[in-house]
């Protein structure tokens, strides 16, 4: 920071150019498309749909909104577009609203380049420092976006004429940045007129100043399908002065929905257990909110967030983890039987519709049950476990749960070596734990698959010929 210019004349020395926050992030958005960069990391599933339609947007110098259910990384996307500004930003020193040097357009500005010139000192800002965010609450004041008469300013002896008695709010703090509004439906209609201004005219007036500041800021927002909140809308005049509405999405296939999964989802450490959870089990999680957004028996319109799948991960996780602790075993592999447990990471977070009011515990059972049948027909092969089903036709009986020890399991398999088969192709490895959660999805697929009987009680099963 020493080495940057410190005063007005210095950066005029130095050869800095003043350039609209609009074109700054166009010229670093053009360099990262130039090198093959993503605009924003850390979003998964977007390459070829949403990114495409935000590069086109930038280039365009666009105000954005983001149409899309809970839960599509929208306000990820908006946070993540600072890395499109510059790092550092002079401003005129003591600016509340990051005054231009070379374009004041507070009265506090103003005052100190004209009796300072060029020796005005400056100040720099970081990136992060210009971005600004309001989540839209029905109780937002137009004090609370664009200012308001300070009385502490007054009660000091200054006249209500003075414009230097503002208390500057959200958006003109913005000023040479970016300014996020999340959930705009929510934002009274009275309260969205105050934006038309700074959207196309680009100036904020507050209240009866015969003033005007010509702001320089790039708005974004978010808001869900107006079908699905009932709450506001977007006034017409307003959305039309957005340049880009760009529609998110849930990821479009299992193998995304796992790699957001990985991505998101807290690692279970320093709970004595090593947990290890495997791709099959991985891919269950995925699938089942893939057939919940399938599902009619599931509220499509208030959707089903990427959020379930990562919660019923971790759920999963725990489950697996408690039940090594139980045991005394040192590792942890999640098994159909943990699948239970995800009856509280689920159920706040889908909508039963209303002719199913009652019947939530069901439809969840029907679903997750269809998510196993679904990875059991893609992982394991038919001509592999023919041998297996036959062996219980002799009276053999496997009994499963989460009380079961994995050593029992590896027993089992000893017992019934045509069973070995598929089970040590998902397994991957000879650890007990890996076999005992192998064998009970195997179990399970076949009775699903309509194989074998099974007799469930709670969380223990127990598994026999048809």
């Amino acid at each position: 920071m020493t080495s940057r210019p410190a005063t007005i004349g210095q950066l005029r020395e130095s050869g800095w150019q003043s350039i609209p926050v609009k074109a700054e992030v166009r010229r670093n958005a053009a360099r990262r498309i130039a090198a093959g960069k993503p605009l924003v990391d850390g979003v998964i599933g977007y390459e070829d749909t949403v990114l495409p339609q935000l590069e086109h947007a930038l280039l365009a110098g666009h105000d954005i909104i983001f149409l899309g259910e809970r839960g599509q990384a929208k306000t990820r996307i908006i946070r993540s577009l600072t890395g499109l500004l510059d790092e550092w930003l002079p401003i005129v020193a003591g600016s509340e609203i990051l005054d231009d040097p070379y374009h004041p357009v507070s009265r506090h500005a103003r005052d100190l380049v004209a009796t300072h010139g060029d020796d005005t000192a400056l100040e720099w800002v970081h990136r992060d420092d210009r971005f600004g965010e309001k989540l839209a609450t029905p109780d937002t004041s137009i004090a609370d976006l664009i200012g308001e008469v300070d009385p502490i300013k007054v009660a000091e002896g200054r006249y209500l004429s003075d414009e230097l008695t503002m208390h500057y709010g959200l958006v003109p703090r913005t000023n040479r940045g970016i300014f996020a509004i999340n959930e705009l439906p929510d934002l009274a209609e009275r309260i969205q007129v105050g934006l038309l201004n700074v959207l196309e005219e680009r100036d904020v007036q507050v209240r009866g100043y015969k003033i005007r500041l010509p702001l320089d800021v790039m708005l974004v927002a978010s808001a869900n399908p107006d079908d699905y909140t009932n709450r506001g809308r977007i006034i017409t005049p307003l959305k039309d002065r957005f340049g880009a509405q760009i529609r998110t999405h849930y990821p479009l296939d299992v193998d995304t929905e796992m790699q957001v999964v990985r991505q998101e989802a807290n690692p279970l450490e320093d709970v004595g257990v090593a947990v290890a959870v495997p791709d099959y089990m991985e891919e269950v999680v995925a699938t089942i909110s893939h057939l919940a957004r399938q599902s009619p028996h599931i509220n499509q319109r208030s959707g089903v967030s990427v959020r379930l799948s990562v919660a019923n991960y971790e759920t999963l996780a725990a489950s697996a983890a408690r039940r090594a602790l139980r045991l005394g075993e040192p590792d942890a592999v999640p098994r159909v039987s943990d699948l239970e447990s995800l009856a509280s990471s689920t159920s706040g977070k889908v909508e039963i519709e209303s002719i199913d009011e009652g019947r939530d515990g069901q439809v969840v059972d029907r679903i997750i049950r269809q998510a196993i049948l679904t990875v059991f027909r893609a992982r394991v092969p038919g001509e592999s476990f023919r041998d297996a089903v036959g062996s219980f036709d002799s009276g053999s009986v496997v009994h499963a749960g989460d009380d079961i020890p994995s050593e029992r399991f590896v027993e089992v398999l000893s017992s019934m070596p045509e069973l070995r088969a598929p089970v040590a192709a998902l397994a991957g490895g000879e650890s007990p734990a890996a076999l005992a959660a192998a064998t009970e999805f195997v179990l399970e697929g076949l009775h699903l698959g309509k194989r074998l009987n099974k007799e469930a009680v709670g969380t223990r099963a127990t598994y026999r010929a048809r």
